[in-house]
């Protein structure tokens, strides 16, 4: 997929256009994108591994792009940045593992409550 298929042909327009629309909204998530993404008790590098397997398990490639260029613009590594990728690999489908308790249960009649 290029970035022409995946973005808005006029991505930074539409950002204008969403803080003309509701500039203190915008204002706000912006204040605190900055906030979240500052060094404090975890570096900007980890924050922004964080967020890259986060973007993945969220599936928004928007999100993907930018938080990997920023953990490459925070010092991250490519092995970093894939390693983070893995873990995130690795906890979507330990949900679908854990949830798998609801089906084992559902096959169990006795287990079974009446509907609502």
């Amino acid at each position: 997929m290029t970035d022409t298929q995946m973005d808005p042909a006029l991505h930074h327009d539409l950002g204008d256009k969403r803080c003309a629309l509701a500039p203190a909204a915008d204002a706000a998530f912006r204040a605190f994108s900055r906030a979240v993404f500052a060094e404090g008790a975890l570096a900007t590098k980890t924050k922004q591994l964080i967020a890259v397997a986060v973007a993945h398990v969220t599936q928004c490639p928007y999100c993907i792009r930018g938080h990997t260029r920023g953990a490459l613009k925070a010092g991250a590594s490519r092995e970093e940045i894939m390693e983070s990728i893995w873990v995130a690999a690795e906890m979507r489908a330990g949900a679908a593992v854990a949830h798998s308790a609801l089906a084992l249960a559902a096959m169990n009649p006795t287990s079974q409550r009446p509907e609502a």
